[in-house]
């Protein structure tokens, strides 16, 4: 089960998320009280070890401002969180992360225009596309063999409900930004809790 700690700010944030089992490290180039610069992203990556896959996230961005950050932190995957067409993501060059939020089964048919790596399914947005906090209705997501291996929950998880959402949609893995943190800041003790919660046997 593959796991996702985004929002990532700091070094330490990100050290504590790799070591403790994360696959990927979500950085926000959107509006988001978690966004970074370049600058602050690239210093991140440098410091985490090669088999985290790092991930940028974008909000109907400019093609050419995603490939200009994408090149300069060294990202393996671009998630795009916005209105993007099936057709700009095929253009992005790198691997893509496509989310769309669920409000109900209807919205899962646009998946299927799509040409992605995964599909991050999340909850209605709120005030920033992510980051809201909020779960949506898992078993929208149950019984979509043609997105097997494809799907990725995000949305209101944390320690004390991920089993369950796994349990519900059986995704390849789950994302969490505010559900590991205190205080707006990510919580070394619940990225551990966390991890340990998705990677433990059923």
């Amino acid at each position: 089960m593959l796991t996702k700690i985004c929002g990532i700010t700091t070094v330490e944030a990100g050290r504590e998320a790799a070591f403790a089992g994360a696959d990927f490290i979500g950085f926000v180039f959107a509006e988001s009280k978690r966004r970074v610069t370049k600058e602050q992203a690239k210093e991140i990556s440098e410091k985490l070890p090669p088999n985290v896959k790092k991930v940028g996230v974008f909000v109907d961005e400019e093609l050419g401002t995603i490939q200009e950050i994408a090149s300069i932190v060294g990202l393996d995957y671009i998630q795009l969180h916005g209105e993007e067409s099936p057709g700009f993501c095929q253009k992005v060059g790198y691997p893509v992360i496509k989310a769309f939020h669920i409000h109900e089964r209807g919205d899962l048919m646009k998946l299927v225009n799509y040409q992605c790596d995964y599909f991050l399914l999340d909850s209605p947005a709120g005030k920033y596309r992510g980051g809201n906090g909020e779960v949506f209705n898992w078993s929208l997501a149950k019984d979509l063999p043609y997105l097997t291996g494809k799907i990725l929950v995000a949305g209101g998880l944390h320690a004390g409900n991920v089993r369950e959402a796994i349990s519900e949609v059986n995704p390849a893995g789950v994302d969490v930004s505010s559900g590991v943190e205190t205080d707006g800041v990510k919580d070394k003790e619940k990225i551990r809790a966390f991890i340990h919660e998705v990677k433990k046997e059923r």
